[in-house]
């Protein structure tokens, strides 16, 4: 059974780099794959994107030698089964904001007696290149826990969440956390407002005390340098989305061309009150 090299990496105090895959395509989710991250993440908390479009992009990733993991949607039992079922090597746990909430994602990411996970699912080996049975020996050994500390509210109670045996990276989420705190929305990833600062230092130190990976958002490889500097290991880089129409935006701007609205020199057929072409 194959190992999960991030879990490993984090627990040995190295950075692991991954991004976010927001499209719900299989055959996106395999060219990123094959770039060289440690790890892609399929963000299922603000994208459409249905459990079986999501098994066949977990296949992917974990064909190409890349850990598979889940933003689920929310932290509840059944989010974190489905997704470990369909092959996911890890979750990523949005909005924690307590203990008892740390304490119900690492229980539903495992089996008992440590956890409360059901047994079951096809696909859990597949995705390790186990057995059904391989699989069910190993996985506490394999499933990586992230949570997400990312309000206000989790910033206060950092150490009564990272404390909770079983978690091993906590992913700090700048955007909600800015918001949360009235920064505001939409601020930039490294922003230097010394209240989101000060937040953000508050749970990577929470972490180090728990022996907990630290982890953030950035927006790109630059903001991965500074964090990698600053002590995170757990490093996303923007969404594959956001380097797509960012790419194709820059070379826009670069082309002798002038973009007009839409012109037609077909009739216009009228039906009732609206005029389509």
């Amino acid at each position: 059974m194959r190992t999960n090299h991030v879990r490993q990496r984090l627990a040995a105090g190295e950075p692991s780099i991954g991004t976010w895959l927001g499209l719900p395509s299989p055959e996106a989710a395999e060219h990123v794959a094959t770039l060289g991250f440690d790890w892609l993440t399929v963000d299922t908390e603000h994208n459409p994107i249905d459990i079986r479009t999501l098994s066949l992009m977990l296949g992917a990733i974990a064909g190409a030698g890349v850990a598979p993991l889940v933003r689920i949607p929310w932290n509840t039992g059944e989010n974190i089964k489905r997704v470990l079922d369909a092959g996911a090597w890890g979750i990523v746990v949005p909005m924690v904001n307590s203990r008892a909430e740390a304490e119900a994602a690492v229980a539903a990411a495992h089996y008992p007696p440590k956890g409360v996970r059901s047994i079951g699912g096809s696909l859990t080996g597949v995705r390790f290149g186990a057995s059904g049975g391989e699989y069910l020996k190993n996985a506490e050994d394999n499933i990586l826990v992230v949570l997400q500390i990312e309000h206000a509210d989790g910033v206060e109670v950092a150490d009564e969440i990272l404390s909770v045996p079983g978690v091993d990276a906590c992913f700090i989420g700048p955007n909600d956390l800015a918001a949360s705190m009235g920064v505001g929305v939409g601020v930039p990833l490294e922003s230097d407002d010394p209240r989101l600062m000060e937040a953000i230092a508050e749970i990577k130190a929470a972490c180090l005390r728990n022996g907990v990976a630290p982890g953030i958002h950035t927006s790109g490889a630059r903001g991965v340098n500074q964090r990698i500097g600053e002590g995170f290991q757990f490093l996303a880089m923007a969404s594959e989305a956001s380097y797509m129409l960012s790419g194709l935006r820059s070379d826009l701007a670069t082309l002798d061309w002038t973009s007009t609205a839409r012109q037609t020199t077909e009739t216009p057929v009228t039906q009732g009150s609206a005029v389509r072409y």
